[in-house]
């Protein structure tokens, strides 16, 4: 098994746990691209939970720059690391998240709290 990991990610000889589901990915956890380069951390998961699909992960590259991977080029996603399938040079040209409309949410208060238009709160 360690023969065909290295061959996949030629370079990296560090254990990245069990693979988890994406939706367990913890912010900060560390991304390497195909070619075994750290490029960066997670900042964000993206996901479509209507129809429980990953769209993407932001990730916040070595330079400090909040990049989005698309989830075709995420190849696992462990418990210590995510590896992607495109090398450092692909991954330093990602292109960064798209910022999204602001979403609401209802805010549980009495009577006087919607008097007030106090019964929605942004996110």
């Amino acid at each position: 098994m360690a023969g065909r990991v290295a061959r996949i990610f030629p370079g990296v000889s560090q254990d990245d746990g069990h693979p988890i589901h994406y939706a367990a990915v913890k912010r900060g956890t560390p991304v390497y691209a195909s070619d075994g380069e750290r490029v960066g951390k997670i900042d964000e998961v993206v996901d479509n939970f209507e129809e429980h699909i990953l769209d993407g992960f932001v990730i916040e590259m070595t330079d400090g720059e909040l990049r989005f991977v698309d989830a075709p080029e995420v190849a696992r996603t462990a418990e210590r690391a995510v590896r992607l399938t495109i090398d450092a040079a692909a991954a330093a040209q990602l292109p960064p998240p798209e910022k999204g409309p602001p979403s609401f949410k209802p805010r549980r208060g009495g009577r006087l709290s919607k008097l007030f238009g106090g019964s929605w709160r942004r996110h």
